[in-house]
């Protein structure tokens, strides 16, 4: 469970708002748009790769002290697409494609009936 940046007292992960202080927690009040906020003195735009590669279109940039884009250039970047199991994507392929295997099956089982004849 987090912590508030203001009370230090734990929150749900959901929570738009802190119950104790009221500090607004997520952005827009909804509970998927984090909302990054600066410690100190320091602003957000200083370790962040949007800055850094200069594609932030945000309006508070350079001086940003909260912000829903950031992400901090010094931590690894996630693996968006993650290669899947080869026999998953297999048997998806089985299943999306049984009725045709089950044709030319069929098709195949036809012409050697009628070949051995």
């Amino acid at each position: 469970m987090p912590n508030c940046p203001r009370c230090h007292q734990p929150v749900k992960a959901q929570a738009v708002t802190c119950p104790h202080c009221r500090l607004v927690l997520k952005a827009h009040g909804h509970p998927g748009i984090p909302l990054h906020r600066a410690t100190g003195k320091e602003y957000l735009c200083d370790s962040c790769t949007y800055h850094a590669d200069d594609t932030c279109t945000y309006p508070q940039r350079p001086f940003a002290k909260e912000c829903t884009l950031y992400h901090n250039r010094f931590q690894p970047e996630p693996e968006l697409n993650p290669r899947p199991d080869t026999s998953k994507s297999l048997r998806l392929w089985f299943d999306r494609n049984l009725i045709w295997l089950i044709l030319v099956g069929l098709i195949l089982l036809s012409l050697l009936i009628s070949l051995s004849r």
